[in-house]
């Protein structure tokens, strides 16, 4: 089997994921600490006993996911298991920063605050109920870049996810976004759900967010990574620490090329991923995009103990 280590994005999150990782391993507690003392707070307790409101709000959920994936990574590595047993990285928005704090380019405790810091300039660069983001289900990227553009109207409208064959999210100006709903239902699509976010990611609008984020990334160490992360806006293998500062700037902005991801490290050799961290949103996606890969998810105890014992 060639691997890729897959870390999930917003979406995910569920209140008390990952405490039976840390109640079964002292590496994965280690992680939650590590992020609690980072943000000044104790995120955990948001997490596994807090209320799913309060963890959906984005500066909540960002670093809540990294860790729940960095804990899922120490549970591993545990049981024997190595960020060198991947030969790509890869993640779906915030999960890009978790599959590079995996691979050793950047501290849990940078992570955890770049997370929230993003995850604040994200919200506050559009006030609430102005921005929208709608799934298009049943259109192809092409066809819903079509749709975005004619929905715009002199709004930002822009095809932000492309996260498999069937399903291609857009985003901007709620009133743009509503008419990309509606159009894309007039052009043959299964269906368009708008979608319960608090911000619309990965357009034009998140420019303030990108300034801010070039500011805070300017102030870290990035070094190489363990392994090469497979970049959200290039959707092709990158190592160079300085063009993964760049990238990490213009992902706020620039489309999630999940899709066309998956499909590099396909033509790469990859046969299998696990996604580590939080449920199995990604591994649906993937078996969408290429059913020859084989998705396995790790994000309890006995997930670590079934990956690890299927190698041996």
């Amino acid at each position: 089997m060639t691997r890729a280590f897959v870390f999930p994005g917003q979406g995910a999150q569920t209140i008390g994921m990952g405490k039976a990782l840390a109640e079964a391993y002292p590496a994965a507690q280690a992680i939650f600490d590590e992020v609690d003392d980072a943000l000044g707070e104790k995120l955990s307790n948001l997490i596994w006993e807090g209320d799913i409101a309060e963890l959906t709000l984005t500066q909540n959920a960002q670093p809540a996911l990294m860790a729940t994936s960095m804990a899922a990574m120490r549970a591993l590595e545990a049981e024997g298991a190595s960020i060198t047993d991947a030969v790509f990285v890869a993640g779906h928005s915030l999960g890009e920063y978790s599959a590079l704090a995996a691979a050793g380019a950047l501290s849990v405790a940078d992570t955890a605050r770049l997370l929230r810091t993003r995850g604040q300039a994200m919200q506050s660069a559009v006030p609430v109920g102005e921005g929208a983001m709608a799934a298009i289900l049943g259109l192809d990227l092409e066809a819903v870049r079509a749709v975005a553009d004619e929905a715009a109207q002199g709004e930002v409208c822009q095809a932000a996810n492309d996260n498999d064959p069937t399903q291609v999210v857009v985003s901007g100006a709620k009133a743009a976004v509503e008419r990309a709903a509606e159009i894309a239902k007039e052009k043959g699509a299964k269906r368009a759900v708008m979608l319960p976010v608090s911000a619309p990611f990965h357009c034009a609008l998140m420019q303030p967010a990108a300034d801010v984020m070039a500011e805070a990334l300017a102030a870290v160490e990035i070094k190489a990574p363990a392994v090469p992360l497979v970049a959200n806006v290039r959707a092709e293998a990158v190592s160079d620490p300085d063009l993964i500062r760049q990238l990490l700037v213009e992902q706020v902005t620039g489309s999630v090329r999940w899709r066309e991801s998956v499909q590099y490290m396909a033509a790469q050799g990859v046969t299998e991923t696990w996604e580590i961290g939080a449920g199995k949103a990604l591994s649906g996606m993937i078996r969408k995009i290429d059913r020859a890969i084989a998705g396995k998810a790790v994000g309890t105890p006995d997930d670590v103990q079934n990956v690890v014992q299927s190698e041996s």
